[in-house]
């Protein structure tokens, strides 16, 4: 089964940013991998306060599972800890192939 890249884009204010971004790293993205159905994942950010983070998972089963089982829960808290300030986008990609080094 070829992977899945579940990837979310964060348009953040300004005055966020430094917030966001330790939300992201200490409890989000950590508990998002706690889940057993991502591989990986990678916190990016820009100069103007857009953050992308990108999950990879094995399977789009897996990705389907996350999606249905803890999908809401997780959004929920990242709404309830910013309610305003943030615009988030998501994007699923599948893996067509990889090349390494």
């Amino acid at each position: 089964m070829p992977r899945v890249v579940y990837e979310i884009t964060a348009i953040v204010r300004a005055d966020l940013a430094a917030e966001y971004e330790r939300f992201m790293r200490d409890e989000h993205i950590p508990d998002l991998l706690a889940t057993g159905l991502f591989i990986e994942a990678e916190l990016l950010s820009d100069d103007t306060g857009t953050f992308r983070i990108i999950y990879i998972s094995n399977s789009r089963t897996e990705l389907d599972r996350y999606l249905g089982e803890f999908a809401s829960e997780m959004r929920r808290k990242a709404l309830d800890r910013f309610p305003i300030g943030v615009e988030i986008s998501r994007s699923e990609w599948n893996v067509v192939q990889t090349w390494e080094c």
